[in-house]
């Protein structure tokens, strides 16, 4: 048996791409894409999709040369997941939220050679470009503008055009063959939250086996129709930029997500399915009477990003969307474990249920294992739901590695396995639960405080849109929670109302010793908390105690620390309601 041998018949390199070929071929007649009143078929984005692959490679673009895209969720950016790659180019989709200097570092970084800008963001692609020029060894990537298919504006940035482009190329083109599926198909940036960006790299076979994961661990059928309220750039769109042609639906792209874009598509395309960070969630339940619609049918809702507090979930489900959660990170090609439902679940009460929701789940089909290890022993941690570990993750949809740093790839990839850098538990039934960055426990005299459970009682409080939750430095106990709190509006609640509500639901050192109340809190492009940013205005607040000598007693006294202000402390004191 060892002498038979691989050939073209019974071997063919996985890739995503051929999602969009059989899409085309089964499904040629079906809506492919929805974008305001326009309309494609399975297999128009197909010829489109030729066509593009066609032109980048009249302009000399070859096997891994890299082409960047700076645009919201329109059709131009969910047809460079294929076109790109058909050209044998590596695709590069960039935060939109990013300031010019870091879209400038990412173009330098990836060396992109072309350079898509949606007509939206052509002034800050100009200051980045501005950036990139003052570097005289750099070699400028070529511009093309995305102008707006429903409302064509004529901006420009160069003289190529995304349509024109798409109009001059030959809808026969035969796509570049993948000899190997370890070739790199994306370069994603991390976001930042702990340190500067750092780009992954997925393989062909990363992207294809992530996508049949996550769409059979969703049941997801055909048909069904996908509105993009998760931004395409984040992680590929967690691989349902392909995984929507792998069952014919339909993409409904929507350039901003607001309760009113997100509310009107899903009662005027039948949305079934969508996915969101729990920013998203909040922007949902925050909408005003006139934005709101009524769910007539189930929404399927993945959920990530970002751990979603309990309450959260139950409200948005009481609205008619049903809610599964994911863990996952751009290293893992998006999400790593999903919370797979059980139907005994069903009996139990809503608040029990959110709870469970509220859990990371398990591994994907396409990892081979997933394990919390203790960080001195490198031991499997006890599944009892308390002990608590690093989460480590093996398998197919694991990323290459980090793009030019050697030194970020040994930190990660250890024995065989990579470190999320993530700490969480193992329940008896063997589902993960995420406890906290390992960066942002809070270590109050010895004890590990879990900053999620902080934010999860505090968000109890029916006054909280959002809350945040870092260390401070306590003199006796060395550190102690500090929390960054939103509130409703009109809401008037002080700051030892919102202590007094902890002390009901946590611990006593467990409990914030201060509530900062904030109109906004600082996020990544992916809707992630900058804790970071949190954290060096939480060293501004000064813990002092005071020792009565007849009691014994000591009082704490918390005040502002006279400084100058850098720039983080300024960011988030501007929002400050105080």
């Amino acid at each position: 048996m060892d002498r038979l041998p691989k050939n073209g018949a019974n071997y063919v390199p996985l890739t995503p791409l051929t999602f969009l070929t059989r899409a085309s071929n089964s499904y040629a007649t079906r809506t492919s894409v929805i974008y305001a009143n326009v309309r494609f078929t399975w297999r128009q984005t197909y010829e489109r999709c030729c066509r593009l692959a066609s032109s980048l490679r009249s302009l000399n673009i070859v096997k891994n040369d890299v082409v960047s895209v700076l645009a919201p969720n329109v059709p131009a950016m969910l047809e460079m997941h294929f076109a790109v790659p058909m050209a044998g180019a590596v695709l590069n989709t960039i935060n939109t939220r990013l300031d010019p200097r870091n879209v400038a570092l990412i173009l330098k970084h990836s060396e992109a050679k072309v350079f898509f800008v949606d007509y939206e963001y052509v002034d800050k692609a100009k200051k980045a470009l501005e950036i990139l020029m003052s570097d005289l060894e750099m070699p400028m990537p070529l511009i093309a503008v995305i102008d707006d298919l429903e409302s064509p504006t004529g901006i420009r940035l160069g003289e190529l055009e995304y349509e024109q482009l798409v109009y001059q190329g030959n809808p026969e083109f035969v796509l570049e063959n993948i000899d190997d599926e370890w070739d790199p198909i994306t370069l994603s940036y991390t976001s930042g939250t702990t340190s500067e960006p750092k780009g992954v790299v997925y393989s062909h076979r990363g992207a294809f086996l992530s996508t049949l994961s996550l769409i059979l661990g969703w049941e997801m059928g055909t048909e069904s129709v996908y509105l993009w309220s998760l931004p395409m750039f984040h992680c590929n769109g967690w691989t349902f930029t392909w995984g929507i042609a792998a069952r014919g639906g339909t993409n409904v792209c929507i350039r901003n997500t607001t309760a009113q874009e997100i509310y009107s598509n899903i009662t005027l395309h039948k949305v079934t399915h969508m996915c969101a960070a729990p920013i998203v969630l909040n922007i949902i339940l925050e909408a005003k009477p006139h934005e709101q619609r009524q769910i007539t049918t189930p929404i399927q809702i993945l959920v990530g990003g970002a751990p979603p507090p309990a309450p959260l979930l139950e409200k948005i489900e009481r609205l008619g969307f049903h809610v599964v959660h994911a863990y996952g990170l751009t290293e893992a090609t998006g999400p790593a474990l999903v919370c797979e439902w059980q139907a005994k679940w069903n009996k139990l009460p809503w608040e029990e249920k959110a709870k469970l929701k509220a859990r990371q789940g398990l591994g994907i089909l396409t990892l081979a294992d997933v394990d919390v290890k203790n960080f001195k022993t490198m031991q499997s941690v006890p599944r009892d739901g308390k002990t608590t570990g690093e989460i480590c993750l093996r398998g197919s949809s694991i990323m290459k590695g980090y793009l030019k740093n050697d030194k970020a790839n040994s930190e990660v990839f250890k024995n065989g396995w990579f470190f999320t850098g993530d700490m969480g538990v193992i329940h008896s039934d063997g589902y993960l639960e995420i406890k906290d960055r390992c960066k942002d426990v809070i270590i109050s005299g010895g004890e590990n405080i879990s900053s999620v459970e902080v934010e999860s009682a505090i968000l109890k409080h029916p006054s909280v849109i959002e809350a945040s939750v870092v260390a401070m430095t306590h003199p006796r106990w060395g550190e102690t929670p500090c929390a960054f709190v939103i509130l409703r509006e009109n809401s008037n609640f002080k700051e030892a109302e919102i202590i007094a509500h902890c002390r009901k639901n946590l611990p006593g050192f467990m409990v914030p010793k201060k509530v900062k109340f904030v109109e906004e809190l600082p996020k990544t492009g992916t809707g992630k908390v900058q804790k970071n940013i949190l954290r060096a205005v939480a060293k501004t607040f000064v813990i002092t105690e005071n020792v009565n000598q007849t009691s014994k007693k000591s009082s704490q006294v918390i005040r502002e620390k006279p400084r100058a202000y850098d720039q983080s402390h300024e960011q988030i004191l501007a929002l400050s309601r105080l």
